[in-house]
């Protein structure tokens, strides 16, 4: 099977990268069998709240070191000692300093809202065409709101994949006065490349949240948090009708993987060059929660 690769953005580098439960991740989306599991699993919530039942179990500390070691997590930028961790829910969804993710300066910066894989589409209407083993995205389905859709139709969008071994935090982009939050109900489908290569209307069928921004450098600014397969719970910590700065923590995914989509409206960002190169090549580039996205065109 072909390796994945990104752009790590801090070298510049093309980096092969490292599947959490490689094998289980083949069976379950290249074998007619595993394909038919992970449905199932997608399809079920019950199974997916009960493995995360079991990840807040005290007993599952003990999966933590080795965790951390297979990864190479950076143990330094934790609020918390791995002693203190009361399960590998809490590990999973754990805090960092301050210091560990700082905020690109300036009002005009969009900042990246999570560490995590990062693909950009700076025309939706472009992206709209294109498709992915015959299953084209379709922005009506992802935000199941006629008026949205009209709005940003021509906008653009930024998909920023989380893996199992990213830290889970999301946050505001920019400085924002941030609306409700709606839910919208669907399944679990994995946000994994090795499911998407084959569907990126995943990201439309899956269980999701929404939250529209109000901004004064880049107009009104879409923000969804898309669950994945054992991400039951999406949590939102955050209050709504209030403002925040950029990098200001607007919530978190509970143990598995996820995805951060934020669209824009038609000509109010210029994003970063590398990110767009990258794109352009079918790259995703790995980024850190705070690190430039892109400059308002806006005056």
């Amino acid at each position: 099977m072909k390796k994945l690769q990104y752009i790590d953005r801090s070298t510049n580098q093309r980096v092969t990268e490292v599947v959490c439960y490689e094998k289980t991740m083949m069976f379950l989306y290249t074998s007619r069998l595993g394909k038919g599991v992970s449905t199932l699993l997608s399809r079920t919530p019950f199974l997916s709240r009960l493995y995360g039942w079991i990840q807040k179990r005290s007993w599952t500390r003990k999966k933590i070191p080795g965790f951390i070691k297979k990864n190479r997590i950076c143990t330094k930028e934790f609020k918390k000692s791995i002693s203190e961790f009361t399960s590998f829910n809490d590990f999973f969804t754990r805090e960092l300093r301050p210091e560990a993710r700082p905020i690109a300066r300036g009002d005009d910066i969009c900042v990246t809202p999570v560490d995590g894989a990062y693909l950009i589409y700076p025309n939706i209407a472009e992206f709209g065409e294109f498709v992915v083993k015959s299953k084209r995205f379709s922005l009506s389905k992802l935000l199941g709101d006629a008026k949205l859709v009209e709005k940003y139709a021509s906008g653009s969008v930024v998909f920023a994949r989380l893996a199992l071994f990213d830290y889970h935090r999301f946050h505001f982009p920019v400085d924002c006065l941030a609306g409700p939050t709606r839910n919208i109900n669907g399944y679990l489908f994995s946000v994994h490349p090795m499911a998407l290569k084959d569907n990126f209307n995943i990201f439309c069928e899956n269980k999701r949240t929404l939250t529209e921004l109000k901004t004064e450098k880049f107009g009104d600014v879409l923000y969804l948090e898309v669950g994945a397969l054992n991400v039951g719970s999406i949590v939102q910590t955050y209050t709504a009708e209030k403002k925040y700065s950029k990098g200001n923590e607007k919530g978190f995914f509970e143990i598995g993987g996820s995805t951060v989509i934020v669209l824009f409206e038609p000509g109010v960002i210029q994003f970063d060059a590398d990110l767009l190169k990258n794109s352009r090549m079918g790259l995703e580039t790995r980024c850190l929660m705070g690190q430039s996205l892109g400059r308002s065109l806006r005056e």
